[in-house]
């Protein structure tokens, strides 16, 4: 879904100029004449559908300036772009340390809007991200926080909310890359120990020799290489989250040690003469069937019915599909701010192709997944043919004509799409020259080298076509005269 742009501005003729140069570059847009609209639109019901504001400086009634001030108090991450036509250093200074993210002076060039409006949304994008991370390394991710709105996952938001209340052990299983440490974390942002440690364990990826010293620590010199005293996982956790991620990969003696911590609520580190008492919630997650490992005799039964106190089963993103969508958009923000890259989403072909596939690797394959696709896409939008392993297109590489024009012997569902063709990476223009070479190039590959058919669809003479052929430096090795 494209980005909109308030166009804050009394003066009509502005309003227009200012919406035909956006809403040229595939963005949409909405106006006000004055100050009290433009908040009323951006703090109203409808306010979250507005991604960007061109605010005028100079209004009657309340000026751009009052209009930035409390717009900065209600809504602050709205990027504001402020529009002078005076030029006042002492104006622009004044608005920037008010919270506007740039200043256009009118009259301003096409380029020079449309750049401030990608850089606005891009710092939105990147300062959103930051938030995200933030709050997860800090324990205040919450399930609010969680990506989609699909029907199976909101069982396991409220079986999530309810566990989280109490100090009860949980055990959350599903399938690979479904995101059950991303649950896990929300558990923890739920709880009262939301402002206190979160500590991962990975128990499938420990070799076995030192699963009980990561785990319960260690005293200086109680083994060969112990140069130092370790505190394990336990006592880092101390008064936090331990999250045990693929629980059922324990050796079985490890898992005996296990069920005394939980029991007893202290751990006994290698080579030391005292237990240490450890207050810590365990949240443990598989993707294993642990009942069946129980009756297999892999897994101990005393320390499955332990864990096992409040399950919650996260479902596999095919049987989620309609977070999809969401799902691609929060990872297509990521990926740019992270990379620097500028794919402003997908088209419905795409969205439809993501949905309809199977995703055995869930939520993780997806990610991955998007991650490839935007480096191979080359424009501003995924299209199937950017997920090759799915869509079984051909990637797009650049320099060849069947990718580059595509869009012209396949209707284009928009006219962004028709423009993106003729546009470079930066959204700027690409060359007269680059276009007719690779128009022609196209052409003699889509004719199979019939050199008469390419100048008679081209609407050329065959001694123009050879002409421009050299001129383009153009492959013709499988070219046919007649």
């Amino acid at each position: 879904m494209g980005k909109t742009v308030l166009i804050v501005d009394d003066d009509p003729t502005q309003r227009r100029l200012l919406q035909a140069v956006i809403e040229k570059s595939g963005f949409s847009t909405l106006q006000a004449d004055n100050g009290d609209t433009a908040l009323n639109m951006a703090l109203g019901a409808d306010g979250a559908n507005i991604h960007v504001m061109m605010l005028d400086l100079v209004m009657p009634g309340r000026d751009g300036m009052e209009t930035l001030e409390e717009l900065q108090a209600k809504r602050p991450e709205l990027p504001v772009i402020v529009l002078t036509g005076k030029g006042s250093i002492e104006t622009v200074v004044k608005a920037m340390k008010m919270g506007a993210r740039d200043f256009v002076v009118k009259p301003a060039s096409p380029e020079r809007i449309i750049v401030s409006i990608r850089n606005a949304l891009e710092m939105k994008t990147l300062v959103g991200e930051v938030k995200r991370l933030k709050k997860t390394t800090d324990g205040g991710l919450t399930f609010d926080d969680l990506i989609g709105n699909a029907g199976s996952m909101r069982p396991v938001v409220a079986m999530g909310e309810r566990g989280a209340k109490a100090n009860i052990p949980i055990l959350i299983t599903g399938e690979s890359g479904v995101g059950k440490e991303v649950i896990a974390r929300a558990i923890q942002g739920a709880s009262e120990r939301s402002d206190k440690p979160f500590i991962t364990v990975n128990c499938g990826a420990i070799p076995e020799t030192l699963v009980e010293s990561i785990l319960f620590g260690h005293e200086k010199g109680s083994f060969t290489g112990a140069n130092s005293k370790h505190l394990g996982k336990f006592q880092e956790a101390h008064t936090g989250t331990l999250f045990l991620d693929e629980v059922g990969e324990l050796p079985l003696d490890m898992q005996v040690k296990l069920l005394r911590v939980l029991q007893e609520g202290e751990v006994d580190p290698i080579g030391s003469k005292r237990t240490v008492p450890v207050d810590v919630r365990i949240v443990s997650a598989t993707n294993r069937d642990l009942a069946e490992a129980v009756k297999a005799g892999t897994f101990r039964e005393d320390l499955y019915y332990r864990l096992n106190v409040f399950p919650i089963a996260v479902p596999p993103l095919r049987e989620r599909r309609e977070d999809v969508p969401a799902l691609l958009d929060h990872f297509i923000k990521r990926f740019n701010a992270q990379e620097q890259m500028n794919v402003s989403g997908a088209d419905n072909d795409t969205i439809e192709l993501l949905k309809n596939y199977e995703w055995k690797g869930n939520v993780r394959q997806l990610e991955n997944t998007i991650f490839r696709a935007m480096i191979l896409s080359d424009g501003h939008k995924l299209k199937p043919h950017d997920f090759p392993q799915i869509s079984g297109l051909a990637p797009a590489m650049p320099g060849k004509a069947e990718d580059a024009l595509s869009s012209l012997v396949e209707k284009p569902d928009t006219q962004e799409d028709l423009a993106i063709t003729f546009l470079d990476r930066e959204g700027h223009l690409r060359t007269l020259e680059d276009i007719e070479r690779d128009l022609i190039q196209f052409a003699i590959e889509n004719y199979s080298g019939h050199m008469s058919e390419v100048a008679r669809r081209l609407g050329i003479g065959r001694s123009t076509l050879y002409r421009k052929v050299r001129e383009h430096e153009l492959d013709v090795d499988t070219a046919k005269s007649a």
